[in-house]
């Protein structure tokens, strides 16, 4: 059995705060805080570890195909390279775009800081319908230099997945492909669409792996209700 885990509001009673002159409600306020942080800790710790445990997702029997950085058609098993394990980004990047969707990029330059780290242990594929190299143009722009891109061959797969819209555009897509044996599996997909969302708030996941709002969650005013990110400022 694991060990028992210390009470959280016994382990908060550690807090200092690091500068001096804070007032009494105020280091009170910082240690109740904390109380729920080292919670909110231990439950992101028992989601990875349930995330972990699904069992053996569905195979992915249809044939999607897709061009690579070289530019050969290959099929999904091919993404992995010599990874158990892929990790796939489809961002809004389509022809019909004349240029990619800002909070897409905001996430991708934040992933190409980790990229070249990510990759010693999964394959990390960015997907999208454009083609390779108009992507590949686009990376080069924003001084990208570690992430891979790949095209989608017709919409099979953006269709299948649910995010191509009637007008032609899509919506992004994060899914974790697992290698068994000669099949591939799916073993997670992000999953919290618009209707799973909170009244007054943007559909997302948790915990949010976009690094733009974890930090901006830290400050006094946030995330803001009217702020998003864009290509230039």
């Amino acid at each position: 059995m694991p060990a028992a885990l210390t009470p959280a509001a016994q382990l908060a009673q550690h807090a200092k705060t690091p500068f001096p002159g804070a007032s009494p409600e105020y280091d009170a306020a910082r240690q109740k805080l904390l109380e729920e942080e080292i919670e909110f800790r231990r439950h992101m710790t028992r989601l990875t570890e349930q995330r972990r445990a699904l069992p053996p997702g569905p195979v992915i029997a249809k044939n999607y195909r897709f061009k690579d950085e070289q530019g050969f058609e290959v099929g999904l098993r091919e993404l992995f390279g010599d990874k158990t394990t892929l990790v796939t980004y489809f961002w809004m990047f389509g022809p019909q775009r004349d240029r990619p969707c800002p909070m897409c990029t905001n996430w991708l330059g934040a992933v190409n800081g980790n990229a070249a780290d990510i990759k010693q242990r999964v394959a990390l594929k960015i997907l999208g319908r454009s083609p390779v190299s108009r992507q590949y143009a686009f990376a080069q722009e924003r001084g990208w230099r570690d992430l891979n891109f790949v095209q989608t061959v017709g919409d099979d797969y953006a269709k299948d997945l649910g995010i191509l819209t009637p007008d032609g555009n899509e919506y992004p897509a994060l899914v974790v492909f697992q290698r068994d044996g000669d099949e591939v599996r799916l073993f997670w997909a992000s999953e919290m669409t618009k209707e799973m969302a909170d009244p007054g708030q943007d559909p997302r996941d948790a915990p949010d792996i976009a690094s733009l709002w974890s930090i901006l969650d830290l400050t006094p005013g946030g995330r803001g209700t009217d702020w998003y990110p864009k290509l230039q400022y």
